[in-house]
């Protein structure tokens, strides 16, 4: 019986000591639900500069947010038209960055107020029901990658 209550607390515990610096081996879903209600209340306000700077993201997550604009760049430079595809990979690519991110602090808490509405446009992109609203979401995406070159390194 103790051991099934020091089992449950290290779950109980376990849970609220996930967050992005976690480098345990955890599901990405998990870690990206976590990342979505992270500072939710952050999407809403706008991204600053470090002292006239931008913010450094930790280089390992640099090759998933570089690949997804690869991606986006070529899905509009081709003129393809299959955006469930798109979103996908993009989505591939967000669990890549978002089980890679070991960011702490306030360059962490920057880099959400972008990721997190840059997310939910991906997912919107993956529910888009016809090609011009797909395409419409494509271009606020397009404009989402501009913004993060604007204020992350």
């Amino acid at each position: 019986m103790n051991t099934l209550k020091i089992i449950a607390s290290i779950i109980v515990i376990s849970s609220f000591t996930m967050s992005c610096g976690n480098t345990t081996d955890n599901k990405s879903e998990v870690k990206t639900e976590a990342h979505k209600e992270h500072n939710q209340d952050e999407q809403n306000e706008t991204i600053k500069l470090s002292n006239g700077e931008k913010w450094s993201v930790n280089e390992e997550m640099k090759p998933f947010i570089i690949e997804a604009e690869s991606i986006l760049t070529q899905y509009i430079e081709c003129g393809n038209s299959d955006y469930n595809t798109l979103a996908k990979k993009l989505k591939e690519k967000n669990t890549g960055l978002i089980k890679s991110c070991t960011m702490q602090g306030e360059s962490h808490d920057e880099l959400h107020k972008w990721l997190h509405p840059h997310m939910e446009l991906i997912e919107s992109l993956s529910n888009a029901t016809t090609t011009e609203e797909a395409n419409e979401i494509i271009a606020t995406l397009q404009a989402s990658f501009s913004t993060y070159n604007q204020y992350f390194q």
